[in-house]
């Protein structure tokens, strides 16, 4: 069964937030994003 574990982190700038994450390898998941929120995906599964 694969875990979905969620962090919240507030941010001021979203938008660097976002670019910051995909620089590490992060994708943006947008199901779960919208203007005031994005869901960054660093895997698709863990165990």
């Amino acid at each position: 069964m694969t875990k979905a574990i969620f962090v919240n982190l507030p941010v001021t700038d979203l938008d660097r937030s976002k670019a910051f994450y995909s620089a590490l390898g992060f994708t943006a998941n947008p199901r779960f994003s919208d203007e005031k929120s994005a869901c960054m995906v660093l895997s698709e599964g863990s165990s």
